[in-house]
């Protein structure tokens, strides 16, 4: 019974420790060192919330540039991938269906990352020549004349993000925050 009862009171003591105060104490440190961040990264246009830089959204319209496929829909809620392996009868039919998109290019020349989706689902970033891709389709259907069209371009190479301490990962550009600034254009 002696043991029941210290079994118990550790149970106590270690559910306070790490279920309560750890939690409070990390949170604070987040809070104090990175707030934007420990808040969800949050984009606020004209006072409005339109998204988190760190979560992709879906971008239909052609006015917009579009993110990579997502097997979830962009739900965050469940993220995760198709799981599609390469003898799959879904990858093929997936891809195709991405393919349609571009249908007035030579499908090889479409990025890899316009045509599978994330791991997670919910990635907001594109490759530069993802981005590249699409900015003649953007400036046809907004109409933009040749220096508003130069104008993405350059948005878009000021949004190239590089590998993170210059060695993990590739540049990549996030979709969100480049459809949040393209709308600024006039």
């Amino acid at each position: 019974m002696r043991h029941l009862f210290s079994a118990l009171r550790l149970f106590l003591i270690m559910t306070v420790l790490t279920g309560i105060i750890y939690p409070l104490i990390i949170t604070g440190i987040g809070q104090i060192v990175f707030p934007r961040q420990a808040n969800g990264s949050i984009i606020t246009v004209d006072g409005k919330i339109k998204g988190s830089e760190l979560v992709g959204q879906k971008f239909i319209s052609s006015r917009y540039f579009w993110g990579r496929p997502s097997a979830i829909d962009y739900n965050p809620m469940p993220s995760g991938a198709t799981n599609f392996g390469p003898t799959s009868v879904g990858l093929p039919n997936a891809l195709q269906q991405c393919r349609k998109q571009f249908e007035d290019l030579d499908w090889r020349a479409v990025p890899s990352d316009m045509l599978f989706a994330s791991g997670s689902g919910v990635d907001p970033h594109l490759s530069p020549d993802a981005a590249r891709l699409q900015i003649n389709r953007i400036a046809h259907v907004r109409g933009f004349r040749v220096e508003q069209r130069q104008k993405i371009v350059d948005l878009m190479e000021h949004l190239i993000e590089t590998p993170q301490w210059g060695i993990f990962g590739e540049p990549r550009v996030n979709v969100f925050l480049l459809n949040v600034a393209l709308d600024q254009i006039k």
